[in-house]
């Protein structure tokens, strides 16, 4: 139900447009996704451009959404996972999304675990990507398939009262949101070097949503 309400809700906020790295190849079930993370509005946006694929994939998300009551039931029904930072619950999160992964399911991550602290609207490049993400392949062996997302700081971005002003004010100015799908890879090596090798592949990715919504990417 949470990729079909995003589904319904992004053409109501911006226009989206989709590309993918390889056409007609698809997202493998048991597949980790793994995507840029730059405004509140930006996991909304990538569930409905994977719905578009023809993924609707377990989320890993703050575990704060689950307090959020209508909400939180239906993340919990639908077998997303909380994500409790900080906290020694911490690696319940990989151990859920592991069992997921197993199961066939394919798990969007958001590796950076944060949104950059600029105020603009622009475009910002990855954060580095923390440990959690090396961590769940070498568990599980998951291919990694990177997914860039441009736009939706256009939605929401800066301080509460510009996000509240530009969620208000999408449907009226309908900005230009891209997401592309990259190819699966393999991540090889140590931890580390499985870390740089998905951030650089997410990376590329984000440069070319970047580049078709005409944005500076760097």
């Amino acid at each position: 139900m949470i990729s079909r309400l995003a589904h319904l809700l992004v053409p109501a906020l911006g226009r989206l447009s989709v590309t993918t790295g390889a056409p007609g190849a698809g997202i493998r079930p048991g597949s980790l996704i793994v995507a840029n993370h730059t405004s509140l509005a930006d996991p909304v946006v990538v569930l409905a451009a994977l719905r578009r694929c023809g993924v609707e994939p377990v989320v890993m998300a703050t575990a704060g959404l689950w307090r959020i009551p209508w909400l939180g039931r239906r993340l919990a029904r639908e077998g997303h996972i909380p994500v409790h930072r900080g906290h020694r619950r911490a690696a319940e999160a990989l151990d859920h999304a592991a069992s997921a992964l197993a199961s066939g399911r394919s798990v969007l991550m958001y590796a950076e675990g944060g949104i950059p602290s600029r105020r603009d609207a622009g475009e910002a490049a990855p954060l580095a990507f923390r440990s959690g993400l090396a961590r769940l392949v070498a568990r599980t062996g998951a291919p990694v398939v990177p997914v860039g997302q441009a736009g939706a700081r256009r939605i929401t971005s800066g301080s509460a009262v510009k996000q509240v002003a530009g969620l208000v004010t999408a449907p009226l100015r309908r900005p230009d949101l891209h997401v592309h799908v990259g190819q699966g890879l393999e991540l090889t090596g140590e931890a580390d070097a499985r870390t740089l090798q998905a951030h650089a592949a997410v990376t590329e990715a984000w440069r070319t949503a970047a580049a078709r919504l005409r944005e500076p990417a760097v």
